[in-house]
């Protein structure tokens, strides 16, 4: 029964508003209609009782009781008098209209009244219905009772006229109130249906379309509101996953490179089992450093979660980051520090990935040398990265870090000017930074500060 129900209700929120104004509009006008009718019956029968006392006050006077007994006197108006018209005298009937029947349903009805004594009235249904008064007449030595009848018919006839248009109307009513309540909502939900569509429209094209911008009322307003926040939120996720894939894409290109460099070089002529193991080791290195990427990136780009801390030797991944490199500039691994290891407070992977990007950089820039020096200072430690090639254009420092942002694309070194700002974002994750010194003459030198182990 439940489920027929749920069927019959429209899915629409303006079929379920129409369908709400028109029960209400039912109801109301249910209890006006039989609130009017009602009304309408009780003054009908006002009406019918006051010409019935008239009729009865004026047979009166034409009734002596000054005598010992009751005398009807004769008048020029008998006729229409006598019209449904019972005189009696205590009990005993006088007179009674010519119609008119000792067993009828109206004289039954006389009888009644007169029993009753004093004014009194009541409604015969058959034969015909009929409204009938008593009034008492005294003032002599005897008295009379009259009554009066009236065919209700007329009455009945305008009762149901009347209850028959105002049907009509409750009909002309609730089906205006239907359609304008379906109107007025539809248009009111036109601009919610617009926004939808824009909305859905902008989100897959990551557009800079808000709807902030236009005037609404308040409800359409707060939602523009709310959209608007989703589509920033939207943008905001889009713009995250296009940089976690221009990150990978850029971080394995390096491992990716080296299997492929050795496969073509283990493919190019016979080669011997130790040249075979070796060709294996390095593609089983490069596919660690891929997997440590992969598993690196990813772990930063969990929303909600926090790095998990960790040590790293700086000198060791110094050297393995280095031996990686097929440089042709000469690379000087260096620390300036006691006889104290330096750590750092974050994973190897980690560190790896942020010093990797500033030294594929040097090592693609420099003429012949790059210079990695690692050294403690207060609070942490501190990797200086620097080469001695042309350095970075003054006009360009400040989108350094931008991704994205190469300063000569055109120059042959290749990139896709996303390692800078993935080394910065990676160090900053966990408390450090990564900036550039523009007063290291000649070349460029970035430096790398990490909380120490």
């Amino acid at each position: 029964m439940k489920s027929v129900f749920f069927r019959l209700v429209p899915r629409t929120l303006r079929g379920r508003l129409s369908l709400v104004a028109l029960t209400t509009a039912t109801l109301l006008m249910t209890i006006l209609t039989i609130t009017f009718n009602t009304v309408i019956r009780h003054r009908l029968q006002h009406q019918a009782d006051d010409e019935l006392h008239t009729r009865a006050a004026a047979v009166a006077t034409t009734i002596d009781t000054s005598g010992p007994t009751v005398r009807v006197l004769e008048t020029s108006n008998d006729q229409l008098l006598d019209t449904n018209v019972w005189i009696y005298t205590g009990t005993r009937l006088l007179e009674q209209p010519p119609s008119a029947t000792d067993h009828s349903t109206l004289s039954h009805a006389a009888d009644s009244l007169v029993r009753q004594g004093g004014t009194h009235c009541l409604t015969a249904e058959e034969p015909d219905p009929a409204r009938l008064c008593s009034l008492p007449v005294s003032g002599g030595r005897s008295t009379a009772v009259v009554v009066t009848a009236l065919d209700l018919s007329p009455y009945r006839s305008s009762a149901a006229t009347l209850l028959l248009a105002s049907l009509c109307l409750d009909a002309v009513m609730l089906a205006c109130t239907y359609l304008l309540t379906r109107l007025a909502v539809g248009r009111a939900l036109r601009p919610v249906a617009t926004m939808t569509d824009q909305a859905a429209q902008w989100s897959a094209v990551a557009s800079e379309e808000r709807f902030g911008a236009a005037r609404r009322p308040t409800e359409l307003a707060r939602l523009g509101a709310s959209l608007d926040s989703l589509l920033d939120r939207i943008r905001a996720v889009l713009r995250h996953e296009q940089q976690l894939t221009g990150e990978l894409s850029h971080e394995l290109r390096t491992p990716l490179s080296r299997i492929i460099a050795e496969l073509d070089w283990w493919q190019a002529r016979p080669r011997s089992a130790a040249e075979t193991k070796a060709t294996h080791e390095v593609i089983a290195d490069a596919a660690r450093s891929m997997h440590s990427i992969c598993d690196t990136l990813l772990n930063d780009a969990r929303e909600g979660t926090t790095t998990t801390p960790g040590t790293a030797e700086i000198l060791p991944a110094l050297h393995r980051l280095a031996a990686r490199l097929e440089a042709p500039a000469h690379v000087t691994v260096d620390a300036r520090s006691d006889n104290a290891p330096l750590q750092a407070g974050v994973q190897a992977a980690l560190l790896e990935r942020i010093v990797s990007p500033l030294l594929v950089n040097a090592v693609r820039y420099a003429t012949s040398h790059v210079t990695i020096i690692a050294s403690r200072e207060s609070g942490g430690v501190r990797i200086d990265v620097g080469d001695d090639g042309p350095g970075v254009p003054e006009p360009f420092t400040a989108q350094l870090f931008l991704p994205g942002r190469q300063a000569d694309p055109d120059d042959g070194h290749g990139g896709a000017g996303l390692g800078l700002p993935l080394a910065r974002r990676l160090a900053r994750s966990v408390g450090g930074d990564v900036t550039y010194d523009p007063g290291h003459k000649p070349g460029a030198r970035f430096t790398v500060r990490l909380p120490a182990g």
